[in-house]
């Protein structure tokens, strides 16, 4: 039998193994509520981080406005030192704009800035045969964009219409009118993201480390260490001609124009119109009265103004003969130069060569000439293909802004669109682009760390 002092014993035992149970149950509630709380209020940290950075790219999106706002000549691209392009410090948040480097270093280092969307081929006006030379287009590819914009349903050899996009699932209809967005590729057949997107998944013009890396992780690439872009990189939907400036063809007007820029005299010597049909060069304003410039580079051939005499006026004029869809020589690629008539891809590497030569003359058109030794009388075909489809200048801009909020937490990307062919910055494109992750560069990622890092 127990005695009294093993019972009390006993009971005491229990009572405290109780007690330890119930401690142990508050202390596990109270870490537990602990690291709940942690957690609550890291995601607290971050969603603020995150709003900090949307706030900060709608204050970004002001800040070009007023960059455009303040270029002093039309259609001139804002000059990279007048403007922070990269780590700009809003509040607590920072920016970057993403831009592109030239060919010769796309894809290897980080470029920041505003990127001409008159570089770019626009979807809406484009013909089959300018995108038979875009890299890895095939011809069944090319009849397919082009069927997807006309206003019939009339199909193209090799192309597709409302009958091939009816039999999938879910069936949709062709569009037959214009591109809204660039993106609307998706819904062309043949078109995948191999095509659109190339190797550069995020699309941010740099080879980052899953783009590089054979098969091992999305997208496919060669591994070859230089990025290879899709489709994304060379088309546009936005580019248009100016509204405001001298026409061309307003004769009286470009007397005005010659007289103030160069003086009654020189003025004189110029051609306020296109020589007669069959005539040839002679100075004045005469010529039949019937005849225009139809764009831009004829009148530039025809008027004989000098290289630099064109510069000086190039953004005061504006050609309502001209397409819509004006490809900038200055700032263009290769591949998008090789698609211009009258070019072609025999001699899009003289232009890209003399144009890294000679940054200076990127102003005008007038060195394009230059480049290819080109004269009026042994060219004209030439400049009569390319001239509806080039300019000088650039009236559409996209602004890639990405940003982070404190503590480089909080990441967000949106792509603006602005226009200034009406003589001021306006929004014609918005898209948010943060579902495309990171594209900032292992740089700039490893600096926003160690920056963070050592304000804590």
């Amino acid at each position: 039998m127990k005695t009294r002092f093993q019972s009390i014993s006993s009971e005491r035992a229990s009572a405290l193994i109780i007690v330890m149970w119930i401690a142990f149950g508050l202390v596990a509630i109270t870490l537990y509520f602990g690291q709940s709380m942690s957690f609550e209020l890291r995601a607290s940290d971050n969603r603020a981080a995150a709003i900090e950075a949307e706030q900060a790219i709608y204050g970004a999106a002001r800040y070009i406005t007023n960059v455009l706002a303040r270029v002093t000549e039309p259609g001139l691209i804002p000059a990279t030192n007048t403007y922070r392009s990269d780590d700009l410090a809003i509040g607590d948040a920072r920016v970057w704009f993403i831009g592109r480097n030239d060919r010769q270093n796309y894809g290897i280092n980080n470029a920041w800035g505003l990127v001409d969307e008159g570089s770019k081929l626009n979807l809406n006006v484009v013909t089959t045969n300018m995108l038979y030379y875009l890299p890895n287009m095939t011809p069944e590819l090319a009849a397919a964009i082009i069927d997807w914009r006309d206003t019939d349903e009339d199909l193209t050899e090799g192309g597709a219409e409302s009958e091939t996009y009816m039999r999938r699932t879910p069936a949709y209809t062709c569009k037959n009118t214009n591109y809204e967005s660039v993106a609307e590729l998706h819904m062309v057949a043949g078109m995948n993201a191999e095509y659109l997107f190339g190797e550069d998944s995020n699309l941010n013009g740099l080879l980052d480390m899953n783009e590089n890396d054979g098969e091992t992780a999305a997208p496919t690439d060669n591994r070859d260490g230089r990025l290879d872009p899709g489709f994304m990189e060379y088309f546009t939907v936005y580019t248009r001609i100016p509204t405001i400036g001298t026409n061309i063809n307003d004769q009286a007007g470009l007397q005005a124009l010659f007289q103030t820029k160069f003086g009654a005299s020189r003025a004189g010597q110029l051609r306020a119109s296109p020589p007669a049909a069959g005539g040839g060069g002679g100075g004045g304003a005469a010529g039949g009265a019937a005849a225009q410039f139809n764009n831009l580079f004829e009148f530039y051939y025809q008027s004989g103004l000098t290289a630099e005499e064109m510069a000086q006026i190039e953004g005061s004029l504006v050609c309502t003969n001209a397409t819509n869809a004006l490809i900038n020589i200055n700032t263009a690629p290769e591949a998008v130069i090789a698609c211009i008539p009258g070019i072609g891809p025999e001699n899009s590497a003289k232009v890209i060569s003399y144009r890294t030569s000679n940054p200076g003359q990127l102003n005008t058109i007038a060195w394009l000439g230059d480049a290819l030794s080109w004269t009026y009388q042994d060219n004209r075909t030439n400049i009569v293909a390319a001239g509806p489809w080039i300019c000088g200048r650039a009236y559409q801009f996209s602004a890639d802004i990405a940003a982070v909020g404190h503590h480089g937490r909080g990441y967000k990307r949106v792509k603006y669109v602005f226009d200034v062919a009406d003589g001021y910055a306006q929004v014609r494109f918005r898209q948010d682009l943060t579902y495309l992750g990171w594209a900032l560069g292992r740089q700039t990622r490893d600096t926003i760390a160690l920056a963070s890092n050592n304000k804590r």
